[in-house]
């Protein structure tokens, strides 16, 4: 990143999201690359173990994708027919 500082933007429970995705354009025109970060607990307090805020890490393999698990997808599930 180039040191500009972006305001975030909060979803409607105050948090901020829990990925970012910056695209990078290319200097030979190429396709863009993707940096991508994960949102983290900055740090915890002593006495309670509460969460003090957030701070973004970087993640060089990229964002990890999750499949829903919906119950009736599972894989060995009762057969049909």
């Amino acid at each position: 990143m180039d040191g500009r500082v972006l305001p975030v933007l909060t979803g409607p429970t105050g948090h901020p999201p829990k990925w970012y995705e910056i695209p990078v354009p290319d200097a030979d025109g190429g396709p863009p690359t993707v940096h991508t970060y994960r949102r983290a607990p900055a740090s915890y307090s002593k006495r309670l173990g509460l969460q003090r805020g957030w701070k973004y890490e970087y993640m060089s393999a990229g964002r990890e994708r999750r499949r829903l698990k919906w119950p009736w997808s599972k894989p060995g599930g009762p057969s049909r027919g």
